[in-house]
């Protein structure tokens, strides 16, 4: 797939599965739960120390999936940047906006998400290619922010993560986001090796998407 085509498929989903673990077993049965719950947007997060197999094994079993959209997530650098891409990774999210990385992945044609709070640091992360701004964290604004950033910035494109849930979600679509990265819940149930209830709940986050 290429660049654009990620970000079309990304936005045409709206939800981000945020998938941590401590383990690679842990890891990987959560993923592979929210896909059975039609959850398809992956993001793996670097915290899990075995994320590199965790993309590696995903991106191969969806090789022939192009819905299904196998992303890392908590990349703090370039080198973990490459890593990612050279694992199977088709976008790269940071909580915080990185120059090289946002190199690294433009040189690799790959959609970089970095987490931004400010006016100006949304406009330094679209200044360096990036099509999609994560607000990061989401708990620290309300919906009503969205109108604050498209106001100056009508055509920026964001993704809301930290503080979304299910009692919220719909909400955030309305105020404009195109997409929402999910995490809490499931990472709890996966911790307790609750997968059959986190395939629920992906599909209950699906329908929030359809409502927006």
């Amino acid at each position: 797939m290429t660049k654009s085509n990620i970000i079309i498929e990304l936005k045409k989903q709206g939800v981000v599965a945020v998938i941590r673990g401590t383990s690679y077993e842990e890891g990987y049965q959560t993923a592979i739960a929210c896909i059975k719950g039609n959850l398809k947007a992956i993001e793996i997060a670097y915290t899990n120390n075995n994320a590199d197999m965790i993309i590696k094994q995903l991106s191969s079993n969806y090789q022939n999936d192009n819905t299904v959209l196998i992303g890392a997530g908590t990349v703090l650098d370039a080198p973990t940047a490459k890593n990612a891409i050279m694992a199977g990774a088709k976008y790269i999210v940071s909580p915080a906006f990185n120059q090289e990385t946002a190199i690294i992945c433009n040189r690799y044609g790959i959609p970089y998400i970095p987490g931004c709070m400010t006016i100006k640091e949304i406009i330094t992360a679209m200044g360096a290619g990036c099509e999609i701004i994560k607000l990061f964290p989401g708990s620290a604004f309300s919906p009503n922010y969205i109108n604050a950033i498209k106001g100056p910035l009508p055509h920026t494109s964001l993704m809301v993560t930290g503080g979304v849930n299910l009692n919220n979600a719909t909400e955030w679509f309305h105020a404009g986001v195109d997409a929402i990265g999910i995490g809490g819940e499931i990472n709890k149930l996966a911790a307790k090796g609750q997968f059959d209830m986190i395939k629920e709940i992906a599909q209950k986050y699906v329908n929030t998407k359809v409502k927006r």
